[in-house]
Order: structure tokens, then C-alpha cells, then sequence
């Protein structure tokens, strides 16, 4: 029986286990102690924080692995890279990985390929004067740390007023002595799914973004196809091939953030791994194959095929509360039918949740398909509308 290393036991990480069952694989589940899902489903555990890549290493070397993986976190991504270098396994590489685990690196090498980004500067937090630092941009900007995800360490900041307490939230966040502060372009947040396999983009999927505003944008459901002119969307695949060669990414799933301006697309950031929030069972229903399947095939050498012939209209938005606090009662109204993929609580009644600032503040997620986007959408607001969450606030 061949083994497969999942990195992460959270809500993202819960199909994976589910698909390898499926399959036949011996599941191995590193993370920290928790109250985290993904236990109970693994055959066994090593309790090891997902970044010590050498404490990791020599675990996927006792147990003997046949792959490592995850989905829906850039976390555990060097870590993925670190133990396939070593032991020669199918996945992102380490160079790769830690390219794209750290946003300034990132910015370096779309800058030196070509690609299409915002202007932005690394700032120390303890060297120079960051107004003067910054003072070749333009308002608005994005405060970022470089080495999270879920929207972690990110806020819009609009004027210098704002500057100390912005830099405050990203130290938080952070585990470097530097961030990067670059211009926040106006235009329309969009995605996209694509996979490398063995040097070659196999498909890459544009996707709308419904995007919660707090701090700063943070996606919240999803929807696809994405309705571009033809002209963007070959600029879409120009840019996103553009950046998968200039990080090096290879043998992996490929989670992209974009905005549209002037019909251009600029690259936010690309992730060595598949994007959260649905997206999964987004190319899944999409495409009319199991996307996590194909990803747990990828990392153990195999080589899937993935067909673009199909092309099912579906949406995506997450379950979330707007105060934080213990969820008194959690109702589901909505009648099975085969529009309603999915729906999805997180959470029982008893359990403590936050209010919604960033992706893992999310308490559950509902995800519909039509045979038009404008049915799946409208089945995705009257199952939302049947949905019933109280959460008493603490």
C-alpha cells in the first residue's frame, strides 16, 4: 500500500484524506496538536509544525513515503519542496517553493521575467524612514507580509496617517524583519486555477472572485466561467505562464491572484498548490473529473490527464458570521437536489467561531452548478437564504 504524506489536518486539507481513502493509500497527517478534522481521518500522525522541513524530512524518510502534499495553504509549501528534492519524489521543487512562499522573492523574479505586477518596495521594519521609503509610490497601497496566507499581515493603507498602525498588523503576522509595501491597483479581483505537470501548463481556469471587504480584500466564494473578451483571456495565460517560468513551478496545482485594469491583467501572486475556498471543487465540477484526485496522483509520480472538453457553470460562497462567539443553532432548510453540490458546516452548535476577517475565520461553504452561471448563481442565493446560523457573541 503506498503512502501518502497529507501536510495540514484543517478544513482544506479534509478532501485529500477523504480522496486517498478512496484510492487505497495509507494516509500520514503532519500538523501540530489540534482540534483539527483532518485526524480522524488519517491512518496515523506525526505531530510536527508543518515549516520545520527537516524534522518533516526525516519523518517522510522513516515512514518511507510514497508522496506529499496538501491543498489550500502556501504553509506547508517549502516544507512540500524541501522533501521532494531529497527524496526525489513528484512535486514543486524547493527553489520553487520557497520562490513562492515569499512574496518579495516572488516580486523579484516577475520583475526579472516580465511579468505584469504592481510597483512595490521591501521595507525593514527596524531600518529607514518608511514615508521616505515609499515615497516613489502612490496611494493607495498594500502592506504585505511576505511569508502568509489566508490575507494574513495584508491592509490597504490610504494615507501616511495610517502608516504605524498598518506596519503594526503585519509585524504580527509576520516571521521575517522585512515586508513589501507596493501599489494597490484599481481595477476587478479575479482568479485562476492552471496545473503544471512535467513542464507544461495543462489547463488554466479564470474564475470570478466574491470578495468580503474588511482590512483588505478577502476572497469569499467563487464562481466560473469568468466572462472575459478574448483578447484578456490570452493575456490571462500569457501572464500566468509568464510567472509559472519565471518561479520555476513544476509537477504542482497553481492557485493565481489577479486585477483587471484597462483590460490588462496584472499578477498579485501565484501559489504552489490549489487554491482554497472551493476552488478544488470548483475545476472539479468545471472540468467533470475529481481535481483532488488528480493532484494526489501528480504527487505520487503518476502522470493524469486533464481533459478541458467540459465546462459546467458553478459558484461558490463561504458560511460566515459577523461576530465572534458560540453557535447556538445552525438550521439547513434546503431540499437535496442535484443543483446543490455541496453544503458544508464547520462548526456544531457549542463550538466557538470569529467574526469574519480572513479565510479561516470561516465557518462552513455552499457550492451550486447550473447549466448556465446565471443558475447556478441564482441556486446559490436561494440555498443561502435557507441557511441558518446563530452565533451569540463573547
Amino acid at each position: 500500500m503506498k503512502k501518502l504524506m497529507i501536510m495540514g489536518a484543517g478544513i482544506y486539507q479534509v478532501p485529500l484524506y477523504q480522496r486517498a481513502k478512496e484510492m487505497g493509500l495509507h494516509t500520514i497527517a503532519v500538523s501540530i496538536p489540534g482540534n483539527y478534522p483532518g485526524f480522524a481521518l488519517a491512518d496515523e500522525v506525526c505531530y510536527i509544525d508543518t515549516t520545520d522541513y527537516n524534522a518533516v524530512l526525516a519523518a517522510a524518510r522513516e515512514k518511507q513515503i510514497d508522496g506529499i502534499v496538501t491543498a489550500g495553504t502556501d504553509v506547508a509549501v517549502i516544507t512540500i519542496g524541501k522533501v521532494c528534492d531529497e527524496l526525489g519524489l513528484s512535486g514543486l521543487s524547493f527553489e520553487a517553493a520557497q520562490v513562492a512562499s515569499d512574496k518579495l522573492k516572488m516580486k523579484e523574479k516577475y520583475e526579472e521575467f516580465g511579468v505584469r505586477t504592481a510597483r512595490y518596495r521591501r521595507i525593514y521594519f527596524e531600518k529607514g524612514d518608511l514615508v521616505e521609503q515609499t515615497s516613489e509610490l502612490n496611494f493607495p497601497l498594500i502592506f504585505k507580509a511576505v511569508d502568509t496566507s489566508g490575507s494574513r499581515g495584508i491592509i490597504r493603507v490610504d494615507s501616511l496617517e495610517e502608516f504605524a498602525a498598518a506596519q503594526e498588523i503585519v509585524r504580527a503576522a509576520t516571521h521575517k524583519d522585512y515586508y513589501i509595501v507596493e501599489e494597490f491597483i484599481e481595477g476587478e479581483e479575479f482568479g485562476a486555477q492552471a496545473f503544471v505537470l512535467d513542464g507544461k501548463v495543462r489547463f488554466i481556469l479564470p474564475h470570478g472572485d466574491y470578495v468580503f471587504h474588511g482590512d483588505t480584500g478577502v476572497p469569499a466564494g467563487h464562481f466560473a466561467p469568468y466572462e472575459l473578451p478574448e483578447a484578456v483571456i490570452e493575456d490571462v495565460r500569457e501572464q500566468t505562464e509568464r510567472a509559472i517560468r519565471a518561479m520555476g513551478l513544476n509537477n504542482c496545482a497553481i492557485n493565481a491572484d489577479f486585477i483587471m485594469r484597462d483590460q490588462k491583467t496584472y499578477v498579485l501572486e501565484i501559489g504552489g498548490r490549489s487554491g482554497a475556498t472551493c476552488l478544488a471543487e470548483l475545476v472539479s465540477i468545471y472540468y467533470g473529473y475529481d481535481y483532488y484526485k488528480k493532484i494526489i496522483q501528480t504527487a505520487l509520480g503518476e502522470k493524469p490527464e486533464f481533459p478541458t472538453d467540459q465546462a459546467v457553470p458553478n459558484a461558490s460562497r463561504l458560511l460566515m458570521s459577523s461576530k465572534t462567539g458560540v453557535i447556538r443553532s445552525q438550521s439547513n432548510e434546503n431540499v437535496p437536489c442535484d443543483e446543490i453540490y455541496e453544503i458544508q458546516f464547520d462548526y456544531q452548535p457549542g463550538d466557538h467561531v470569529r467574526e469574519f476577517h480572513v479565510g479561516p475565520d470561516r465557518i462552513g461553504h455552499v457550492v451550486t452548478k447550473g447549466a448556465t452561471l446565471a443558475e447556478a448563481v441564482k441556486t446559490l442565493d436561494a440555498a443561502m437564504e435557507k441557511i441558518h446560523i446563530e452565533v451569540e457573541e463573547q
